[in-house]
Parts: C-alpha cells; sequence; structure tokens
C-alpha cells in the first residue's frame, strides 16, 4: 500500500447510483505469516504520545498489542466500505513511528480483504466479516521473514528485532492472536505456500466476483452473516509455538 496514492479495489459498479454491500473477509495470523493484503490492520497504529514514540524508537514498545491499534478508525472504515463509500486509509511510517500527512484512496469493491494479526481479537470487528481466514505459519518461518523485513524494510538492526521478538512478538501472539484462531471459518497452513488451500479461496472469492455476491448476502442481515457451518483446512488444535 505504501507509495500508492490510489488503489483500485474494483471498477465501480455499471451503475453508480447501486450500491451493493461487499462481501468483507478478514484474514488473521502471526507477524509475517505470508498474508494476502489488500487493506492491512498496519495502516491503522494509534497516533503515539512523545513518551511512546521514544520507546517505540528504542524497541521498547508493543505494537502487538490490541491497545496499539485504533479499532474506532477500523470500525468507522469498516462501515463505511460497507455502505459502498470510498474512504481515506492512513499511511503508517514504521521509521518514525507516525501516520504520514497521506491517505490512500480506496473505492467501492465487491470483495475487500482487511488482515492483520489481531484482526479477529475485538468481537465487534470480527463480526462484520463474512469469511474468516486464519494463516498459519510455522514460527520459525513467521521470525526469520519478520527478520529481513523490519532490517530490510524498516531500517532496525538484528539485535533490537530479536530482542523485540521475544519481549513482545511472541507473547502476544500466544496471549492475543493464537486465541483468536479458533473463530477462523477457514485455518490455512504453511501460508502462502500451501497452493491448494489459496486456489480454493480464490475459486471461491471468483465465484462471489461472478455474480455469487446477492446469493451470499441473502443471508445476512446488516453486515452480519447468519450461523453457518465452520470450515477448516485443518484442525482447529496448533502445535506450541
Amino acid at each position: 500500500m505504501a507509495g500508492d496514492t490510489e488503489t483500485h479495489l474494483s471498477d465501480y459498479a455499471e451503475n453508480n447510483n447501486v450500491i451493493r454491500q461487499p462481501f468483507l473477509i478478514g484474514v488473521s495470523g502471526g507477524t509475517a505469516s505470508g498474508k494476502v493484503a489488500i487493506l492491512s490492520q498496519d495502516s491503522f497504529y494509534r497516533e503515539l504520545t512523545p513518551e511512546q514514540k521514544a520507546k517505540a524508537l528504542k524497541g521498547q514498545f508493543n505494537f502487538d498489542h490490541p491497545d496499539a491499534f485504533d479499532n474506532e478508525l477500523v470500525m468507522k472504515t469498516l462501515w463505511q466500505i460497507m455502505q459502498g463509500k470510498t474512504v481515506q486509509i492512513p499511511v503508517y511510517d514504521f521509521f518514525t513511528h507516525s501516520r504520514k500527512d497521506e491517505f490512500v484512496t480506496v473505492y467501492p469493491a465487491d470483495v475487500v480483504l482487511f488482515e492483520g494479526i489481531l484482526m479477529f481479537y475485538s468481537q465487534e470487528i470480527r463480526d462484520l466479516f463474512q469469511m474468516k481466514l486464519f494463516v498459519d505459519t510455522d514460527a520459525d518461518t513467521r521470525l526469520s521473514r519478520r527478520v529481513l523485513r523490519d532490517i530490510g524494510e524498516r531500517g532496525r538492526d538484528l539485535e533490537q528485532v530479536l530482542t523485540q521478538y521475544i519481549t513482545f512478538v511472541k507473547p502476544a501472539f500466544e496471549e492475543f492472536c493464537l486465541p483468536t484462531k479458533k473463530y477462523a471459518d477457514v485455518i490455512i497452513p504453511r501460508g502462502a505456500d500451501n497452493l491448494v488451500a489459496i486456489n480454493l479461496i480464490v475459486q471461491h472469492i471468483q465465484d462471489i466476483l461472478n455474480g455469487g455476491l446477492t446469493k451470499r448476502h441473502s443471508g445476512c442481515m446488516n453486515g452480519h452473516s447468519t450461523p453457518t457451518r465452520q470450515r477448516r483446512t485443518s484442525e482447529s488444535s496448533s502445535r506450541p509455538h
């Protein structure tokens, strides 16, 4: 998302007077799981106080805690998306740990994916998704990806990355993220490497784009889907991390 001034999720419907509620898909999983992202929870970090920013610059602020996110803004954005409105998504600067003075414009779409490590933590947010995916990737794989990302893209040094992972990331994953796995409709083992699961999900999304949206919404009231049988690509239990 960073670097783009406008992101087109899809073209407007042929008749702009017709507003169709999008099919919202939530994607969760541990840090650097390889989640497919269109909208990211990372864009919704709270503005930090000077004291919090000083801690963040030293790698001593917990960005994996639920309180680190502006859930009120997430809710507002999701409701606007569901109403077929164009929304402005903040751009977060991971070097300065603050929001930039720019936004990404997101236009109405038939299908919207919203990913984040704590996407399912808040029930109020969780209940808005018609489909919930949990990307289940090996802890060692996630750590190696995080090290490469934080050093290469965010200007961190190895010691800081590992200290932050041990102090904040791993404990927060086990306390806040992993327990939300039980809310997923589909669990994807091995993340993006699981081509069978990915292809099935892509086919499902294509079905929606090809005209299944109305039928799938027949079981929805006010943006909330009716209870359906839970589907999984693996057993809900997970190995210790």
